[in-house]
């Protein structure tokens, strides 16, 4: 069960509900497992966290020990049926929990674009979610994909946390996300969304080519890059295949001390302490 919401000057004693949506449009760069074991490490330090898959693919779910369950994902309310709230899952994990997906979700990419405001389906879903306060921070982890769903979670987001795989083809999809970024504030679909920061995955230090990469972000977007760099490790890979974050599966390797670093940029950055 959920402890008590945490206190704060802010909403009239309890702190807002802050969004993050992690996204890359492509796959394999470290995007769910950074979902993942951020959502974890947030939830190690007592911060009360909602991770939400929201990929059809459910490896987020898979990842923290849940199975996927027809009719519990974000399917049914992003088409009027049923509330978020009905889909929050426990997990093992204190002060963690999950919205799962599933393969139906997959229908949503083509549903979405039928209905009206089809990009601020997700932002309404969350609403009531959001002004429960019961979370402090939501992570919500994207297909590897800028379709509709992708959209709508940046759509529904306060902060963007893109992830970039140390290696040089990685950078040629940063400009993209930033442009959909950028089209979105045009629009006025989503004015305060922004971008929270740049997550470097899958370093080799025994490669030159994963520190040029990383020095290459650095120069354009200095202020944006975290400092902390997750490692190439085979643990990071294998926790997913166990169904458990790497704080459970490894949690005094590289991965887990890499993790909680990124927590501890993240909730100093965001004010989330």
């Amino acid at each position: 069960m959920l402890a008590a919401r945490p206190e704060s000057p802010l909403l009239g004693g309890f702190m807002a509900t802050t969004v993050f949506t992690i996204a890359n449009q492509k796959g394999g760069v470290g995007k769910t497992t950074t979902a993942v074991n951020l959502a974890a490490a947030l939830a190690e330090k007592k911060i009360h966290t909602l991770l939400i898959d929201l990929d059809p693919q459910a490896s987020a779910t898979s990842a923290v020990g849940i199975e996927k369950v027809a009719g519990r994902s974000l399917y049914g309310p992003l088409r009027g049926e049923g509330t978020a709230f009905e889909m929050i899952t426990p997990t093992a994990y204190e002060h963690l929990a999950l919205i799962p997906s599933e393969e139906d979700l997959a229908a949503a990419e083509i549903e979405l674009a039928q209905t009206e405001n089809y990009l601020m389906k997700l932002r309404g879903v969350l609403e009531a979610i959001r002004a429960s306060n019961g979370y402090r921070v939501i992570i919500i982890d994207c297909p590897p994909a800028l379709g509709m769903l992708s959209m709508n979670s940046l759509a529904a987001a306060d902060w963007l946390l893109i992830t970039l795989q140390c290696e040089y083809m990685a950078l040629e999809g940063l400009g993209q996300i930033l442009r959909n970024v950028d089209r979105l504030k045009n629009a006025h679909v989503n004015d305060g969304l922004q971008l929270g920061g740049i997550v470097m995955t899958m370093f080799d230090s025994r490669t030159n080519l994963a520190k040029q990469v990383v020095d290459e972000v650095k120069q354009h977007l200095p202020d944006k890059i975290f400092a902390t760099v997750i490692p190439r490790t085979v643990r990071l890979s294998e926790a997913p295949s166990f169904g458990q974050p790497i704080f459970a599966y490894d949690p005094h390797g590289p991965g887990a001390a890499a993790y909680r670093a990124l927590a501890k940029e993240v909730i100093a950055r965001f004010g989330l302490a």
